[in-house]
């Protein structure tokens, strides 16, 4: 079996995911620093490998962990070993975790914060529309990072004040190109702004989702300072990145898709099915590490070695032509059925899925109806990845954004 060696570089992600989908449901692969894992690459085998007990979170399974092979200092140590939370545990532990988390993010609970969502994207309109006019705008960093941030914040109880810090190091927390030599102070970093806000929950509580995990630890829930921290970390790592890339994937999907924007904006193809199709064919999140095989386990015509790792090739199986046929590789907005797995599947299947889906769902209607004529303000093919192996994400995302209201361009 030929290894493939990710592109620290992301240089041509869509490439790339052909190559692994090439190389069976089950390839090798080199992750950036010379760390060899497997990647799952088809959508049947990652959804019987999500919900397979055999496949679990302890990194003492792998191993390369075991024989010493993974340096501290690895770029991707913080997203192969981020500390205990239910990102990292397994069966009931899991469920302790986890059910926490799920019970603050159910649909119901969700929908009440559809209200704030709407007014911080009406904040956030009014201010691309002041800005000046004929001058193009990073939609990313002036509306796609401030909402879902804005939002996550908010449901966990952390200051604004903090943001530009946060920003700072998931930058560095997220990238293959972070030095080795600032790895281990960049997590402890980290930790020490996550410890402070937990502090600061537990001396001055209030109606967040930390407060509330504290409040479980003290009524018996049993939850450790680090249990908390982690969640913390984990729930504002994962709840901005991703509907980050999810609304600008959308934004450069339509206009890369004119008749179907069309369509769209003419309320022919339903906002619902837009997002649906991005999340399948241009997902937020590419790879997700890591996962360790207990015994050695059949994938397709392929052998998962027990003691190895595994990541799911989310990019991979997005465009997987046994799942979705011969159109697999194109953007289709009204395709269905449409049953992807961008989310995950089984018991860890993302919490936060129902919050994305519905700030996506509120800000890109918004953004298309205050700004109808809104274009690229570069060839698509200029827009450049980020050196992340784990999100498809976007440096900026450069528009024109035309008049607002569908008035005439001056």
């Amino acid at each position: 079996m030929t290894r493939i060696a990710l592109d620290p570089f992301v240089r041509d992600l869509d490439g790339e995911s052909a190559a692994l989908r090439a190389a069976g449901p089950l390839a090798e692969v080199e992750l950036p620093g010379g760390v060899h894992v497997y990647a799952v690459t088809r959508h049947a085998e990652a959804r019987a490998l999500l919900t397979d007990s055999r496949v679990v979170k302890d990194i003492n399974v792998w191993n390369a962990w075991r024989r010493g092979e993974i340096p501290m200092d690895w770029p991707l140590i913080g997203l192969a070993n981020p500390g205990r939370s239910m990102l990292t545990v397994d069966g009931a532990d899991h469920r302790r975790l986890r059910t926490l988390v799920a019970q603050a993010l159910t649909v119901k609970r969700v929908e009440r914060l559809r209200a704030g969502i709407e007014a911080l994207t009406n904040a956030s309109l009014e201010k691309l529309a002041a800005l000046p006019a004929g001058e193009p705008v990073d939609l990313k960093a002036e509306f796609a990072y401030p909402l879902p941030m804005n939002v996550v914040s908010e449901l966990m109880g952390v200051d604004a004040a903090d943001h530009p810090r946060l920003k700072e190091l998931f930058e560095k927390f997220f990238s293959t190109q972070t030095p080795p030599e600032e790895v281990p102070q960049m997590m402890a970093d980290l930790g020490t702004l996550f410890t402070k806000i937990v502090d600061d929950k537990r001396a001055n509580p209030g109606d967040d989702l930390t407060s509330a995990l504290i409040a479980a630890s003290e009524n018996g829930d049993h939850l450790t300072d680090e249990e908390i921290v982690n969640t913390l970390q984990l729930i504002i790592a994962a709840g901005h990145e991703t509907t980050i890339s999810l609304i600008v994937n959308v934004v450069e999907a339509l206009q890369t898709h004119p008749e179907q924007r069309k369509k769209v904006l003419s309320g022919e193809i339903g906002w619902d099915g837009v997002i649906e199709e991005t999340l399948r064919w241009n997902t937020p999140t590419s790879h997700v590490l890591i996962r360790f095989a207990t015994e050695d386990i059949e994938v397709g015509d392929r052998i998962l070695p027990k003691g190895e790792g595994l990541i799911i090739s989310f990019g991979a199986l997005g465009r997987d032509e046994e799942q979705y046929g011969p159109t697999a590789d194109e953007f289709d907005a009204a395709r269905t059925p449409n049953r992807h797995i961008a989310f995950g599947h089984g018991p860890h299947v993302c919490p936060g899925a129902a919050l994305s889906r519905l700030e996506a769902g509120i800000a890109l209607p918004a953004l298309y109806e205050r700004f109808p004529q809104l274009d690229l303000a570069v060839p698509a093919s200029e827009l450049r990845n980020k050196p992340i192996v784990t999100q498809n994400d976007l440096y900026e995302l450069p528009v024109e954004l035309g008049c607002p209201f569908g008035g005439d361009k001056k």
